[in-house]
């Protein structure tokens, strides 16, 4: 064993204990981090407005914030951007992690100090925590990679700013940085392709221990390394044994992930987002990523199909229940308050507390009120892959309200294989009773002939890397759209179906 490696073992023990520390006192950990915030931003522009000084309970919180999306908070923000202190968090933010906003462009969400100091430690932190649990530290003798943004920032009125994994490319710690790859200079390469396969002549002959990105994209990487070395990953890279990722759920890629690799390795699912990180997997043996409860954020949750209610209760992990599904809101101590994330979880254990990403809020389908969340359709492609001799690259769900003259609509699946079924009829057939059990809504307008079963579209290789690359979300952060309740996406597909 290397002394790195020694030193990796000892350093992930220290953290392992911290963490048990906290994750025996969840309630109590989650109370110190609310008062602590509350109490640092009462000068605030925004606490002023909001009476931070009389808050004294989470009941109090509630009463005074609303909870907002980023359009509802741009005002603050903006006020920051003009050159103003002291406007969400005491000072100013030391970067904005610039983002593709919805309704109003680019969204600039702060970053400060202490908040860049929890998204380094967490992430981190995994590493350690899948050193502690698994003995493993060899890995950190070879080479790592994460596929990211560009590292080079812009400025406006002295706070940088750019994408959070670019930000993040400038946190790589020392004794790390000769075993960081790409170059510096090929991580600034912006247009996506161009970098990938400038990455595979870099890496190809390296010994790549640690591979790091949204599965989407690696898997881009793995098909350029399979089609120029004609080998599997895994035997390109003979040491090479774990796969870090966030962003999207891994379940979908596996099948492909493990075909192109050759072989298993092990994984570590991670939850970062410009807003902050939030959680990670800290069991190779269980499923679920472990909620960072002392990481700057206080949670509150609120259940999926209550949140668009006029007054729906905010709850906190005191209060949540298993198996439910919340739409997850956050104050951070880099002075979002009260913020609606967008995305949707579900806890899957309280002791300690786990969850797993199971949809955005906004991502559904209900055009029929079937209320079909992304975790339904990931959950019945995967086993439709698992049963068949299928291989899926990528898939997206929409609702077909206009059907042909004399059809019932149906929910359309735009899926890219890498290997189409032998057996469409077994394939579509495992989705759509999968579906059926997981969600009663959609079983009884098939049942009552409001729906008729669902149909598959055959997008042509790489269509949805030319889709993605037509709209200009090519690479990077960007992922697909797991599913909508409008065409849009299904008709950019349009052009890429196989007729």
């Amino acid at each position: 064993m290397s002394l790195k490696a020694f030193a990796a073992k000892i350093f992930a023990n220290r953290i392992a204990k911290k963490t048990n520390k906290w994750m025996r006192r969840p309630v109590k950990t989650q109370q110190k981090v609310f008062n602590q915030l509350v109490a640092q931003a009462k000068g605030t522009v925004f606490g002023k407005d909001h009476d931070f000084e009389e808050i004294r309970s989470h009941q109090d919180f509630v009463e005074r914030v609303p909870i907002r999306d980023y359009e509802e908070l741009k005002g603050y923000v903006q006020q920051i951007i003009d050159g103003k202190s002291d406007v969400l968090w005491p000072g100013k933010p030391i970067y904005f992690a610039k983002t593709s906003g919805t309704t109003s462009g680019a969204k600039y969400i702060p970053i400060t100090k202490p908040s860049i100091k929890n998204q380094v430690e967490a992430s981190r932190n995994a590493i350690l925590n899948y050193i502690h649990e698994t003995g493993n530290a060899d890995f950190v003798d070879g080479k790592m990679i994460f596929l990211q943004g560009s590292p080079i920032l812009e400025e406006k009125n002295g706070i940088k700013l750019g994408r959070l994994s670019g930000i993040s490319a400038h946190y790589v710690p020392n004794y790390l940085q000769k075993n960081r790859l790409p170059s510096w200079e090929t991580n600034c390469i912006e247009d996506w392709e161009t970098k990938v396969d400038k990455i595979v002549e870099e890496t190809e002959r390296e010994n790549m221990t640690v591979i790091a990105g949204i599965p989407s994209w690696v898997q881009m990487y793995f098909e350029k390394l399979n089609t120029k070395a004609g080998k599997k990953v895994g035997d390109l890279f003979k040491e090479f044994q774990l796969f870090i990722y966030g962003g999207v759920n891994y379940e979908p890629y596996r099948a492909k992930f493990e075909n192109l690799i050759g072989r298993k390795v092990d994984s570590i699912e991670l939850f970062p987002a410009s807003e902050g990180f939030f959680a990670y997997q800290n069991s190779q043996k269980e499923k679920g990523m472990l909620l960072l409860l002392d990481a700057g954020i206080f949670y509150e949750f609120v259940k999926a199909d209550e949140f668009f209610d006029e007054n729906p209760k905010r709850l906190t992990i005191a209060d949540v229940e298993l198996d439910v599904d919340y739409a997850m809101v956050i104050s951070t101590n880099a002075g979002l308050w009260g913020y609606n994330l967008g995305d949707t979880i579900r806890f899957i254990s309280k002791t300690p507390y786990k969850i797993m990403v199971s949809g955005r809020i906004k991502h559904f389908i209900s055009a029929f009120g079937e209320h079909v969340i992304a975790k339904e359709v990931e959950e019945a492609l995967r086993l439709a892959v698992e049963q068949t001799d299928a291989v899926v690259n990528e898939f997206t769900v929409a609702p077909q309200t206009n059907p042909k003259e004399g059809e019932l609509p149906y929910h359309e699946w735009f899926i890219e294989f890498q290997k189409e079924p032998s057996d469409w009829t077994k394939f579509s057939g495992i989705i759509e009773e999968s579906m059926k059990k997981q969600n009663s809504y959609y079983f009884d307008l098939i049942d009552g002939h409001i729906l008729q079963p669902l149909k598959i579209s055959n997008i042509k290789p790489n269509g949805f890397q030319e889709y993605m690359k037509s709209i200009g979300k090519l690479g990077g952060q960007n992922k697909v759209q797991r599913l909508a309740n409008d065409r849009k996406v299904a008709d950019g597909l349009h052009p890429f179906k196989i007729s």
